[in-house]
């Protein structure tokens, strides 16, 4: 019997952990990516013998202590990589020098914020019990919602009862609306200091001690292009094929049914199934025309859905740096004098800066990558200003590139003579690598209610059509990648009676 031919566009996790489950459960598969490399959005890039990493801060699932680490080990050898993990999730410091560190061990966490904000002990004693709480709770991956039964969804329902309560009282709730709370003012600027993070559901930040709790929360050395091309090499190791440099920008419809895809060098490319693992937007507008879509799709995308909400992009300054910062904590928030100013619209007051003392793969001994990075919420002043005066470009980022450098001077000292490499991205950088729409970083925001939110992987009319990745997993990130091409091959498999194969 003839393979089925699968066009997958995207060679980002989501399209290469497709394209691999696809390759094991007997189907032909092809990628057609944008870009010259893997990873999508996991990726990183070289500079005078310094490497600046543009994903993995930390990965769930790095041990065997969460299921998400069985799920990695489908498609790599996990042992191989070596990981780090932190002993604070990030250090706070604030205008007056006060410290407080957000540790990843829980008695050390109560104990500093015992000390540091006595005034609300109330709230650290129910803070600490629920994440003590939700170190039992493993979430329910290894079957798509999409293809249990009624048997599954009811085991499902009793494994997760005892955590409903925390999950839905927490998963409603944004980190701002806990944190303005807070009585301790050094505290409630630990937890409202950023937009971005103010916005998250608190379940969120739980979940992210939670894991860094368990040690399952590590960062891969060598980073995230490495582990990127880990995928890759399993992907062609496999049969499957990657097309690089080859942008689709038309999916192929006949009587309502996805039949190939057209790249933007001409060439026409038959399959009887198409995945969409990359851009949201620019697949159900651009490449379908915005013919298959319903009143949630558009409310989604114009901005009507009260419970999703994009991503911003980023201000991205990756700093070289001659000189060994090993003293330094990894992850420090900075509050600062006098805003920044990083588009027409955004301005910040801390900087959020990670110091790469940990991972001595990204540069040579005796030097540090350092990045400071900043979300954007006015993404078209930097495609514009590229787009129409190069000069405004390149010296609005000198402009921020040399206040950072003068305010890392100012709060680690001894920055400003040592720096080697400057190197900025904008939003305008991450659009034209990634084609996301609005130059977003990680698609919907995990916001209050939309971590339960669920997205269909299809499109409303089409046949043999899926999306996956980050515009249909709220929340975005590495786990609901592989979780998203895994669950799309299950799909798959049960409409064509296969049974689904998750090792090779």
């Amino acid at each position: 019997m003839e393979k089925k031919k699968v066009i997958i566009i995207g060679a980002g996790i989501s399209g290469l952990c497709a394209g691999c489950y696809l390759q094991m459960n007997g189907y032909d598969t092809e990628i057609f990516e944008l870009h010259d490399t893997p990873g999508g959005l996991c990726t990183a890039w070289m500079r005078k013998g310094y490497t600046f990493d543009g994903c993995i801060h930390w990965l769930a699932g790095s041990s065997p202590s969460d299921p998400f680490y069985n799920l990695w080990n489908e498609l790599i050898d996990m042992k191989s990589l070596e990981f780090m993990n932190p002993d604070k999730q990030f250090q706070f410091v604030s205008l007056d020098g006060k410290v407080l560190n957000l540790y990843t061990d829980i008695p050390k966490l109560e104990k500093e914020l015992m000390e540091k904000a006595p005034e609300d002990a109330a709230f650290i004693k129910t803070f600490i019990k629920a994440i003590e709480k939700l170190e039992k709770f493993e979430m329910p991956i290894d079957k798509a919602p999409e293809v249990m039964n009624p048997w599954d969804k009811i085991k499902m329902i009793f494994k997760m009862l005892p955590f409903m309560g925390t999950l839905s009282k927490y998963g409603k709730v944004s980190v701002l609306e806990i944190g303005e709370k807070c009585k301790n003012p050094l505290l409630r600027e630990t937890f409202t200091y950023n937009k971005l993070f103010n916005n998250f559901a608190f379940l969120g930040l739980l979940m992210a001690l939670v894991w860094s709790s368990k040690k399952t929360a590590g960062y891969p050395i060598g980073g995230s292009l490495p582990f990127a091309r880990m995928f890759e090499k399993k992907y062609t190791d496999l049969g499957g094929t990657i097309h690089y440099n080859s942008k689709v920008t038309g999916i192929t419809v006949e009587n309502n049914t996805a039949k190939g895809v057209e790249l933007e060098k001409g060439e026409k490319h038959r399959a009887d199934i198409v995945i969409s693992a990359a851009d949201g937007y620019y697949t159900i507008y651009q490449m379908l025309q915005g013919k298959y879509t319903d009143k949630k799709i558009e409310n989604r995308y114009q901005g009507k859905d009260k419970l999703l909400t994009p991503f911003p992009s980023l201000l991205y300054v990756s700093l070289g740096i001659s000189r060994n910062l090993d003293h330094l904590p990894h992850q420090v928030v900075y509050q600062i004098n006098e805003p920044i100013l990083v588009d027409d619209t955004t301005a910040h007051t801390t900087l959020n800066t990670t110091i790469y003392n940990f991972d001595p793969t990204l540069a040579e001994k005796g030097k540090t990558c350092v990045i400071v990075m900043f979300e954007s919420y006015g993404h078209e002043y930097w495609m514009n200003l590229r787009e129409n005066d190069r000069d405004k470009y390149k010296k609005e980022k000198q402009r921020i590139a040399d206040r950072v450098i003068d305010l890392l001077e100012e709060k680690i000292g001894d920055i400003k003579k040592n720096v080697e490499v400057i190197d900025v991205a904008t939003p305008a950088t991450f659009f034209r690598y990634t084609n996301n729409w609005r130059g977003s970083y990680e698609g919907w925001l995990p916001g209050p209610g939309a971590l339960m939110y669920k997205i269909k992987k299809e499109l409303p009319g089409l046949k043999n059509f899926y999306m996956i990745g980050q515009w249909v997993e709220p929340g975005g990130g590495l786990p609901p990648a592989i979780g998203s091409g895994r669950s799309v091959t299950q799909i798959i498999c049960k409409k064509d009676r296969k049974r689904f194969i998750s090792k090779q």
